[in-house]
Parts: C-alpha cells; sequence; structure tokens
C-alpha cells in the first residue's frame, strides 16, 4: 500500500507548533516513532512536544535521556495539550488507545493528524496516513521524510531502528522483507548501534523479572491439539516474585517457542480488576479480529485487548474465541 504524503507538506510548512502523541503504555515503535518525527521536524525549524496518556516504561527510558516525552495530566496539563497548531498521533488510531490524550485530540481545534500501521480503526476525525502492510509505523516516518525531502538528522537513528527492530521481533517476523533491512542499514549508516540497542532492550531484566517468568511459564497450557498455547499472570504474583507490572511484556512470545504452536495469548490480571490480554499468532490465524471481539485490536499477528471482570472468567472467555479462530486441525 503505497501513501500519498503530498496532503501532509502543507501541514508541515505552513505550522509552527506540533504535539505528538500515541498509546496508552507506548512500546518502541511508539516512542522511536515519536522520537523520530520530533527530530525531523526539529530540522524544519518546528517547536515539537510529545505527549503521551502513560508513562515511558523504565526499560525504554534509554530512548529519552533527556526527559522530553511528557504524561498528560502529570508533566504537562490538558490545556497545554491543546494549545498547538497540530496535534499527530502515531502507531494507534483508537480511542481508547488514547485515554486522556484521547479527550484533548476530541476537542482540540488543532490541525489533527494519524500516522498508523495497525488494521483496527476508529474514525479519528484526522488526515490519516495508514499503511497496514509496514512492518513498523517508523518505518512510515523514515518514508515521510523521504517523500516529502525533509532532512533526516542522525538523532533519527536509534529511536527508528528501535522502533523497527522490535515490531519486526528483531528482523524475524514474517512482516520483515528486503526493503526493511534496507532501512535497518541506513540508520546504522546514521549510527544506530544494534548491539548496544540489543542489549538496552533485552539484556536489562531485573531478578523479579525472571522469576516471574518462572511462574509464568509453568502455567503454561496447551490446546487445540498443541496449536494454541496460553498462560496468565495474577496479581499476587507480582509480590510473590518481586517483579513490576512492566515486567509481563513479551512474555507471551515464550509460548511460541514450543514446538508446534501456531497461536498464543497470556492474559494479565490488573489491579482494578479488568483483565490485559496479549495475543500473538505466527500463522494465517488473525487475532486483531478476536481482539476486536474484546474491545481491543492490532496486528493480524500481534494485538491486544482489555477486558472487564476476574481473571479465570476473562481468560475462558478469550480461550474460546481463540479455538474458535484457530479451528480445526488441517487433515495431513
Amino acid at each position: 500500500m503505497v501513501i500519498h504524503w503530498e496532503p501532509l507538506r502543507e501541514i508541515l510548512h505552513s505550522n509552527r507548533r506540533f504535539v505528538l502523541s500515541s498509546h496508552v503504555r507506548p512500546d518502541a515503535d511508539a516512542l522511536g516513532s515519536e522520537l523520530g518525527l520530533a527530530a525531523i521536524l526539529e530540522a524544519l525549524g518546528k517547536e515539537v512536544r510529545i505527549v503521551n496518556p502513560s508513562a515511558i516504561p523504565q526499560t525504554l527510558q534509554f530512548l529519552d535521556p533527556t526527559g522530553r516525552v511528557f504524561k498528560i495530566g502529570e508533566s504537562i496539563t490538558p490545556e497545554a495539550v491543546a494549545d498547538t497548531d497540530v496535534h499527530i498521533v502515531v502507531d494507534t488510531s483508537s480511542w481508547n488507545q488514547l485515554q486522556d490524550v484521547g479527550h484533548v485530540f476530541r476537542r482540540s481545534p488543532a490541525k489533527k493528524v494519524v500516522i498508523d500501521h495497525h488494521a483496527s480503526s476508529d474514525d479519528l476525525g484526522a488526515l490519516e496516513f495508514k499503511d497496514i502492510k509496514a512492518e513498523a509505523t517508523g518505518v512510515l516516518i523514515l518514508e515521510l521524510a523521504d517523500a516529502l525531502d525533509l532532512t533526516i538528522p542522525p538523532s533519527v537513528a536509534t529511536p527508528l531502528f528501535c522502533a523497527v527492530a522490535t515490531d519486526t521481533g528483531w528482523f524475524r517476523f514474517s512482516s520483515t522483507r528486503e526493503s526493511t533491512m534496507r532501512v535497518a542499514a541506513r540508520l546504522i549508516d546514521l549510527g544506530a548501534r544494534p548491539d548496544v540497542i540489543y542489549r538496552e532492550l533485552y539484556e536489562q531484566y531485573s531478578l523479579g523479572r525472571i522469576r516471574l517468568a518462572g511462574i509464568v511459564l509453568s502455567r503454561v497450557t496447551l490446546d487445540c491439539d498443541g496449536r494454541l498455547a496460553y498462560t496468565w499472570v495474577e496479581v499476587a504474583d507480582f509480590a510473590k516474585s518481586g517483579a513490576r507490572p512492566v515486567d509481563t511484556e513479551d512474555l507471551v512470545n515464550e509460548c511460541l517457542k514450543i514446538a508446534g504452536t501456531q497461536c498464543a495469548f497470556i492474559a494479565v490480571e490488573q489491579l482494578n480488576k479488568t483483565v490485559k490480554i496479549s495475543f500473538r499468532s505466527r500463522t494465517g490465524t488473525d487475532v486483531a479480529t478476536v481482539a476486536e471481539e474484546f474491545g481491543g485490536g492490532g496486528h493480524k499477528q500481534a494485538s491486544g485487548a482489555t477486558i472487564s471482570g476476574a481473571l479465570n472468567d476473562a481468560t475462558q472467555r478469550v480461550l474460546a474465541a481463540m479455538k474458535k479462530a484457530v479451528g480445526p486441525a488441517t487433515p495431513p
């Protein structure tokens, strides 16, 4: 899918103040895309603020050493967020994912833009630039700069490399193609250090996180003749292991390391009586469609949702939906 970027040229050149936002619990693609786009806009002489509904996870603090990413209602007021010429949302098209930022976005008189690669989508009332075949929003940020002949400063290297590397599972997901590796090589030429980025992302775990992983992996259950794997996290597990809620990130991927598994999900009990579900697929099973059944969404092979209610009830509801999505085994 080719994006026609030209309508964005006039907006970028004729306005001075920009606010960039992304989804709740921002991941590396969200933050990397924001920081990369901010650097490109600042090279144009623009004033840029980055404001999200959630704080940066500790594991991604290395991307923002100067603390320029604000959390709405904590380090910046909603009124200050609304005081801008253009508000750009990256890496989401969902009102639920924007939370308090979404309230400002709805009411703001600023010009509104969305840059995203997720299949799940709401109408945010914005000028939308979307390619659901793009492997990461970070790729779209680089594509935008190229299409509009914008300067690409070296400071984009680390955040955009991090965005692309993480959303492609460190280049092992099926979304990775020749052009992905060309993007990676280009960012390395600009100064990205894959060894340093990998160490920051995956070799800084706490002892609590390792202990939590042990608890969670001991619960892994197989269904659908081994094609579906799932597990869960109880609130009490955090105190037991010394882990934090952010330490559940990526644990669902461990389920796909079991031979024969095609899909997986993890249910994480929250303090507010909800359950966070993360879905994964490495076949044609569309987990975004399953996530949408529960008010969530995302990619065909990686999605999420939040369900109200008890952990066991939510897990059983999701299990039923996933079994239906996986379907009967194909005869040999």
